[in-house]
């Protein structure tokens, strides 16, 4: 029998075989499909639905730019409550079986508590990965699409971050590839994101930033832009260029 030990290392070498690269699109095979099939529009790998996952970094890893609390209050508080209350929603239904993203695909025909907790359970993971210290930057091929799309790195920042500042209420904002290849930046309201069938924008998601006042008042009160700019200093770009990389 498999030591504790071994059978993580198993684990993950039957991952990267198959090739998971979707938002828990592998959640598990009750919940999120038994076929472990490849979705790739994420990057999240594995995780299991039976248990809350875990923060990729301590609390206080992003300090000063994301104080300590507001982490701890943001991941332990609002995330677990959106997972929760999802797995909650889909208990006994015909979701029990399927992905996120066929799940998000009609998501105009569930109900509410679908869409906002499955929204904010699959957003928070993707935020969470998109956030590190000490990252390189883009990628030479992000970079050269970034300059494409927006005309510079610099100009991206700029559209992105005015997306952000400018989502009025709580919502993300969002750089996402769509179908046709291209690079875009938009913003959604609540939870909502660009692989939901009613989202105005559609495509696989790069780098998302969450601007509910939840995520920053503790340290910047009404200071969102404050916030926006902070959030420069720890993008984790190794994991935006891994996703690109995947997506195209």
């Amino acid at each position: 029998m498999l030591n504790a030990k071994k059978l993580i290392m198993e684990r993950r070498k039957f991952f990267k075989a198959v090739g998971l690269v979707t938002a828990a699109a592998y959640v598990s095979p009750k919940v999120f499909g038994s076929d472990q099939k490849q979705v790739k529009d994420s990057g999240i790998e594995g995780v299991p639905a039976s248990e809350f996952p875990p923060l990729p970094f301590s609390y206080d890893a992003l300090e000063p730019y994301i104080d300590a609390r507001t982490m701890e209050i943001h991941y332990d508080k609002h995330h677990r409550a959106y997972y929760t209350n999802f797995m909650n929603a889909i208990k006994g239904t015909a979701l029990e079986g399927k992905t996120l993203s066929d799940i998000f695909s009609t998501i105009s025909k569930q109900t509410d508590a679908v869409r906002n907790n499955g929204g904010g359970y699959y957003n928070h993971l993707f935020f969470w990965r998109n956030l590190a210290k000490g990252s390189s930057g883009p990628s030479n091929d992000l970079s050269s699409a970034l300059t494409k799309s927006f005309g510079s790195f610099d100009k991206f920042k700029e559209i992105f971050s005015n997306a952000a500042k400018t989502r009025f209420g709580s919502g993300w904002a969002w750089l996402y590839l769509g179908g046709d290849k291209k690079l875009a930046v938009a913003s959604s309201p609540n939870q909502d994101n660009s692989l939901m069938d009613l989202s105005p924008f559609k495509g696989t998601p790069l780098l998302g930033l969450d601007v509910w006042e939840h995520a920053y008042y503790l340290k910047y009160q009404n200071k969102r832009p404050d916030y926006i700019e902070a959030f420069w200093n720890v993008v984790n770009w190794d994991e935006v260029n891994r996703r690109y990389k995947v997506a195209m």
